[in-house]
Order: C-alpha cells, then structure tokens, then sequence
C-alpha cells in the first residue's frame, strides 16, 4: 500500500474513532461479504482499529468489523458521558 493511503487511512481512522467510541451501539444494514450477518443486527462497538475498521460485538456472538466504506450500519445509541467527560 503507498504511503499516501497510509496516510489518508490514518487521517480516516482518527474521524472513525471519534464518531464511533467504544460502547456505541449500531444496527447493521448490510454487511459485504458476510451472507449470515442479517440486517437489522445490533451490536456494540469493541473498538476502531489505526485503518478505521469498527470492531463490534454482534449480538449473534460474533466479533466482525464493519468498513464503512462498503458495509451499512445507523447509530443505535451512544455511550453516556461521565462527569469528566470519558465515555466508558
């Protein structure tokens, strides 16, 4: 891979992570390559990995990331905020 897509990956990655923090709760629309991951699954986000990939914990027992540039999910929820301003 270049090192310009290095590059924009990382840049793509620090937006994922912010959108999307650990807790997130999605509902999964259509999953790329996946013919057993149903829409309409939930799950929560485990974590964003440096490539932007959004690991999440599917309520089917499955571990599988999502790549928002092929694969569709919405925002079921998001984690609360405590007082000092950390999500958990």
């Amino acid at each position: 891979m270049p090192v310009n897509e290095w590059e924009r990956l990382g840049r793509q990655a620090k937006v994922i992570k912010q959108r999307y923090p650990k807790g997130t709760q999605v509902c999964l629309g259509h999953m790329e390559g996946e013919n057993d991951m149903p829409s309409g699954l939930k799950g929560t986000v485990s974590f964003v990995d440096d490539i932007g990939q959004i690991f999440v914990s599917w309520e089917n027992g499955r571990s599988l990331p999502l790549n928002t540039e092929v694969d569709s999910f919405q925002v079921v929820s998001r984690p609360k905020k405590e007082r000092d301003g950390f999500s958990r």
